[in-house]
């Protein structure tokens, strides 16, 4: 009889469970490096915010000025119908940079930070901070329908990761420091402090902690006192409105409205994800290279700016288009079916400007998507019940949460920013319903949200619920066990026996040929060679298993256990949803978990 054995093989090969980085700072010494990240998170977003406007009035008006207001619109440019072809100029710059210098450069920004986290034991190159500056500024300021918030996240992260690598600091230090420049870049970039924590804790920190939530408010609130100084004291928007004193509660009608309009946000989010995910396929697949892709891209983007600027005046879907954002809050009258053309039109931009190469963020757009949203259910309330006050702006500052919320999954995140970038009070109660509804709906239609769902197009899915202890982020094949045997189902015990030789504790996978049938635990049986005489695996064999794929995290695998109440995991390469016996590169068992637990969890 043959017997397989992979402990030595290609396939079972995997990362050596120490961690290089084994240096463990104090929580008080964490929160001074925090500190001088987010002084450098605040400084790149100022440097950021002064590129965008060099590029983009460069090659909207050919001038060299910093003086840019993204929230007024622009003067027409005197290219004109050549503004059409300024897109396809700065993308073709952009896929140079990012295909030379740093591949992750490329698209928002976000998920790749994710993938750090989970997949790259926190690391992210130094040159992703330097590209993506200059990749995302060339983007947004030569039009494309990108938001500035995704390369800023990136931009912090990076130099979070890299300030921990050169102190060789253990993972779960690194990732607070990433996640901790993350969250100070945002912050700076829309003067939210608070919007800035609850984006780390939601969608970037698996452990939230002292030691890991600490260092993130340091680098926040530094962050943001930098950028006040410098940027001065402004919301990102100004919302007339918000000067209104309430004095009664919510009208009902307004607020069935506003739930009405979570539903609709949770529809127009699962449209976005899933609009965004096709292109960022379709493109790579169409004739040609990156340049060729991103010029048929960028050609549809300036057709469809300069469409509106014909048929409007403004060019609304280039750019975060914050202008039209501000127009609307503003109270200017917009028309149900020029509010309906912008909505759509800037899915579709922001889905081909990404999906073509662009670089930068959702989380603006999300916002464009959700004000012209929320304004188009204010109007049509107003002319359906005009006794009962409805207000379009207000209706489009929910929108904005209530959008924001649903394409990313950070609930809070999208509460607490929405009121921190207009500081409108008289919205939270609404803003909290609609943001929950579309959260609820978008998650019944896709589970997925706008930055997981890239990962799992590309094979390296992250945990749905990502709160756990930092340990559990490590890849499973860092932790899973490679001394295991292949035997057949009908192999004599002795000769099992005989056949792990010395190796007393190696694991044995039991195979009837095509499928796994089980898994047998010799180091926890005593040998007797007389009770075994007549029988074979067969007959000891156990089926308390679970299957799980080499790409997950251990914290996947066991919350796998844990809902099939199993205590063994045979881990294997592919997807997992055919497992073969050759696919076997590792199990876990609780001797694996607890060597885990034991050299990562205290310190």
């Amino acid at each position: 009889m043959s017997v397989v054995d992979q402990s030595n093989s290609p396939a079972a090969e995997t990362v050596t469970s120490s961690e290089e980085q084994d240096r463990v700072f104090s929580v008080p010494m964490l929160c001074i490096l925090a500190f001088a990240i987010g002084i450098v998170a605040a400084a790149g977003a100022v440097f950021f915010r002064y590129l965008i406007s060099l590029v983009h009035n460069l090659f909207y008006y050919g001038t060299i000025s910093a003086v840019y207001d993204a929230n007024q619109f622009d003067a027409p440019s005197p290219l004109g119908a050549l503004i059409i072809l300024v897109p396809v100029v700065g993308g073709l710059i952009v896929v140079f940079l990012v295909k030379t210098f740093a591949p992750e450069a490329k698209g928002h920004g976000v998920p790749e930070v994710m993938y750090a986290i989970y997949h790259n034991k926190g690391d992210v190159r130094g040159i992703v901070a330097v590209v993506k500056s200059f990749a995302s500024a060339i983007s947004i300021g030569s039009g494309a329908s990108v938001g500035r918030e995704g390369p800023i996240i990136q931009i912090g992260a990076s130099f979070g990761s890299t300030i921990a690598r050169k102190l060789r600091l253990a993972r779960w230090q690194k990732i607070t420091l990433l996640s901790a420049g993350a969250g100070a870049g945002i912050a700076a970039t829309f003067n939210t402090p608070l919007g800035g924590v609850l984006f780390a804790v939601e969608m970037l920190l698996p452990e939230v902690s002292s030691r890991t939530f600490l260092p993130v408010v340091v680098a926040t609130a530094t962050a943001t006192y930098v950028g006040r100084i410098t940027l001065g004291l402004d919301p990102a928007f100004i919302v007339p409105v918000a000067d209104i004193t309430a004095i009664e509660a919510i009208d009902p009608v307004q607020l069935l409205a506003y739930a009405f309009l979570g539903i609709a946000a949770g529809i127009a989010s699962w449209a976005f994800i899933r609009t965004l995910a096709w292109c960022e396929d379709i493109f790579p697949e169409l004739p040609g290279n990156e340049y060729t892709q991103n010029i048929i891209g960028m050609l549809i983007i300036g057709c469809l700016s300069y469409a509106f600027f014909v048929t409007t005046g403004n060019y609304h879907t280039a750019g975060v288009g914050y202008a039209t954002i501000q127009d609307i809050l503003n109270a200017t009258p917009y028309t149900i079916v020029l509010l309906g053309a912008l909505l759509a039109a800037k899915i579709v931009a922001t889905s081909v400007s990404l999906g073509s190469g662009a670089s930068g963020g959702v989380f603006s757009p999300s916002l464009f998507i959700g004000a012209t949203l929320g304004a188009v259910v204010g109007v049509i309330g107003s002319k359906l019940f005009p006794e009962h006050g409805f207000i379009a702006a207000e209706f489009a500052l929910v929108g904005m949460g209530a959008l924001v919320g649903g394409a990313t999954g950070a609930s809070m995140t999208a509460i607490v920013m929405i009121f921190e970038m207009t500081r409108d009070y008289n919205v939270i109660v609404p803003l909290v319903l609609a943001v929950a509804i579309a959260v609820g709906v978008r998650r019944w239609l896709v589970v997925d949200n706008i930055y997981t769902i890239k990962l799992r197009h590309r094979g390296r899915p992250i945990p749905v619920n990502r709160h756990t202890n930092m340990y559990l982020v490590k890849p499973i094949k860092e932790v899973m066990a490679t001394n295991f045997k292949i035997l057949p189902i009908d192999m004599p015990i002795q000769e099992a026996i005989t056949a792990i030789g010395e190796e007393g504790d190696a694991h044995i996978i039991v195979s009837d040929g095509a499928r796994i049938a089980g898994f047998v635990r010799f180091g926890t049986i005593p040998y007797r060679a007389d009770r075994f005489a007549e029988q074979t695996l067969r007959g000891v064999l156990s089926s308390d298993y679970v299957i799980a794929p080499a790409s997950n995290i251990l914290n996947s695998v066991i919350s796998r256990m844990n809902n099939r109440s199993r205590t063994y995991a045979i881990i294997v390469a592919g997807d997992g949803r055919i497992p073969r016996p050759d696919d076997v590169v590792g199990v876990v068992d609780s001797k694996e978990i607890a060597e885990v637990v034991v050299a990562n969890h205290y310190g």
